[in-house]
């Protein structure tokens, strides 16, 4: 139900479910002593799970595999996954956290209507109650498959596609409310291309045997979907609807065009639309979506909205009503009754990326919560599992961080003085924002009636969008978190330049209150450094101080900085993720520079807080053994095949192995704390490591 628009609001750790808009607030005090990770006792532990290690691989060739290869051997991937590992062990510690919550007040009686806890129990109850869901089977979708059937034109089309956004639905032309990125101190609207059932424009047009079965799959699929919802002609419905998204797909930006983000800046008056395309009626859409009073709009792939102009003149009310039905069917499918939930899943989870069960009802259930009434929970989350002795470690780390990139910054052979300045002043201004809000959501509009969980879902989404629009000329909001605490991830958001990590990613092996300074430098201090490293990523460093999508680099260096971001492409489109699919450089070039700078700030950082003295050895290992140790088991991860594949081809990460060793290639230090050499795996000759931060 909730649409994400992939890197056009922030960049995550991990794309789990993105960086979705949600109303919040932030704690960004960082006056905290800096004194407290800078002073040990031995008696601490080191972090690092041996056991977990595979000691017949040579640090040298393989680290990622050194440091993890006992795990993958001995942990097989359930069937209701497609991924397990670091992040998907704390994300199951977070669900059941979030499960005992959520039953805590489902089991509740006699709940005032209107309170926090009546909806979040009512909701939970209605998505857990099967018997009633498949009682009810199609009955919550036709209402809205028939104001489809009485669309009479193009116009009416128009307005419906305002109208399903708003009900949570997907769109074509999809519109969302951000931060003007060339005007930080106001919001503006934008518009976002969407419409594929398949993951990616790719999807529909390689020619390799997988992606031509995978095509006739979706059709097969689109079929099945309405024939279970009772629909007519559905082997013909699935083939219409196939072709008029190849259309869409042809017009569609390549994930790597998409991360530009002054090419995504076309702002637009709203007058103008017409001149991109008048057979969408650009005045009853706003309308509709109550953006009508906006003096202008940013569009992000205006050839698309061109091209897509065409395809509504040309296509017949016939085809998109049967279109609006599908996008009706396949958005709820999850929702009805267990015969399309079930084909929902053999084709999204199974064929797509090959997760052989589905996940129990209650851990879907969680997910439901999370993301409609999220913050609800999190009160009550943070007051359990999270400490204010984590939340004062972390401040610290975060300005330690800050530090040691300021000092990093300073020491650059390759930039000039000017863009040194410009680099600190932006550094200075990140807005830290740690574990949880300050300042929590208002459900309050939201109607959870207990009664059809269809109807309570698009009362969220209604609610939530309207929230969107009271953005637009008001205050930016500079208190908003676009992740709930319980979430497993972190990011940056570069409109309103902050650095966010919920409480939910501050465990171990990310950040051990009961270890020793080394391994958390290597984890969370990884991801810190990380997250401040999107700042000066190569979209990132797009923005200054204040948020706004503006040049400070001098020519030279901003020549010299894409020299060295085109050596990572290089270096990363080398590694080889199966016989016929390696990583693509180009689209995870951000996350990449995000990884090499995390490591590298992250460790000045610790070396800065041994104040000089030799670290102490535990468990046989080194400070800095451990510290790199830390780095790659934050990564420790294995994917289906299929999930594997579709992440390659999508996701702007690389793939965690590569990230383990791909920053890991580039620093000096590892070469000296495991005395790699020339003819070892992971050598890289000294004059082609890459050195960005």
């Amino acid at each position: 139900m909730k649409h994400v628009i992939a890197g056009a609001l922030c960049s995550s750790l991990l794309l789990l479910a993105g960086c979705n808009e949600t109303t919040t607030a932030a704690e960004t005090s960082t006056e905290q002593p800096k004194a407290e990770m800078k002073t040990q006792k031995t008696a601490l532990a080191s972090g690092i799970d041996q056991a977990n290690m595979d000691n017949n691989v040579r640090p040298q060739d393989d680290f990622y595999l050194y440091v993890n290869g006992g795990w993958l051997a001995s942990n097989p991937i359930p069937g209701d996954k497609t991924a397990i590992g670091s992040f998907y062990d704390l994300r199951d510690k977070s669900d059941e956290d979030v499960k005992v919550i959520i039953e805590e007040l489902a089991a509740s009686k006699d709940l005032k209507k209107g309170t926090d806890e009546q909806k979040v129990a009512d909701l939970f109850n209605s998505f857990m109650d099967e018997a009633k869901i498949n009682e009810l089977g199609v009955k919550p979708i036709e209402p809205i498959l028939a104001e489809i059937s009485a669309l009479e034109n193009k116009d009416d089309l128009s307005v419906f596609f305002a109208k399903s956004q708003k009900m949570g639905l997907d769109s074509p032309i999809y519109f969302y409310v951000s931060v003007d990125a060339k005007n930080s101190s106001r919001y503006a609207g934008h518009v976002w291309h969407s419409g594929l059932g398949l993951p990616d424009r790719d999807y529909y047009f390689k020619e390799e045997e997988r992606f031509v079965q995978m095509r006739a799959d979706y059709v097969a699929h689109v079929a099945k979907m309405f024939e279970l919802a009772g629909q007519e002609n559905p082997q013909q419905a699935a083939e219409s609807i196939m072709a008029l998204e190849t259309k869409m797909a042809k017009l569609h930006w390549t994930r790597v065009q998409t991360r530009d983000s002054e090419a995504r800046y076309n702002l637009k008056k709203t007058a103008e639309l017409n001149e991109l395309t008048d057979a969408v009626n650009w005045s009853a859409w706003l309308k509709e979506l109550g953006a009508d009073n906006q003096a202008d709009i940013i569009i992000n792939q205006p050839d698309f909205v061109e091209g897509f102009g065409k395809i509504v003149a040309e296509t017949d009310m016939a085809t998109w009503k049967t279109f609006l039905n599908w996008q009706v069917i396949g958005g709820f499918a999850s929702y009805l009754n267990d015969e399309l939930a079930k084909q929902n899943f053999e084709f999204y989870g199974k064929n797509i990326n090959g997760q052989q069960e589905q996940k129990p009802r209650w851990k879907r259930g969680v997910s439901l919560i999370n993301g409609n009434l999220g913050e609800i929970i999190s009160k009550v989350y943070v007051a359990r599992h999270f400490t204010p002795e984590a939340k004062d470690r972390m401040t610290t780390l975060v300005e330690n961080l800050r530090d040691a990139y300021g000092e990093s910054i300073d020491s650059l052979e390759w930039m000039s003085d000017d863009t040194k300045k410009a680099a600190r002043v932006k550094l200075a201004a990140f807005t830290p924002k740690i574990g949880y809000p300050d300042k929590w959501e208002d459900y309050s509009a939201i109607d959870i009636n207990g009664e059809t969980l269809v109807t309570n879902l698009i009362s969220a989404d209604q609610v939530g969008h309207a929230k969107a629009i009271e953005k637009l000329n008001g205050p930016i909001r500079d208190w908003e978190w676009h992740m709930t605490p319980q979430t497993v991830n972190a990011y940056y958001n570069p409109t309103v330049n902050e650095i966010v990590f919920p409480a939910a990613i501050l465990q171990p092996p990310f950040f051990n209150m009961a270890a020793d300074d080394a391994v958390n430098y290597g984890g969370i201090g990884a991801v810190i450094g990380h997250e401040m490293g999107h700042g000066f990523d190569d979209q990132g460093s797009k923005y200054d101080a204040d948020g706004n999508l503006k040049n400070w680099w001098t020519e030279q260096d901003l020549a010299e900085f894409k020299v060295r971001s085109e050596q990572l492409v290089a270096q990363y489109d080398g590694y080889q993720v199966f016989d016929d699919l390696n990583v693509n450089g180009k689209l995870t070039l951000g996350e990449n520079i995000g990884d090499l700078s995390g490591l590298t700030i992250a460790y000045r950082a610790y070396k800065n807080s041994l104040n000089g003295e030799e670290a102490p050895v535990i468990d046989g290992l080194t400070g800095d053994q451990r510290f790199f140790m830390g780095y790659a088991q934050i990564w420790r991860g294995k994917r289906t095949e299929k999930a594997m594949r579709e992440r390659v081809a999508t996701d702007p990460h690389s793939p965690g192995h590569f990230r383990a060793i791909g920053s890991l290639s580039n620093m000096n230090e590892f070469y000296e704390a495991y005395g790699i050499k020339e003819g070892d795996a992971m050598y890289i000759a000294p004059e082609k490591r890459v050195k960005i931060w």
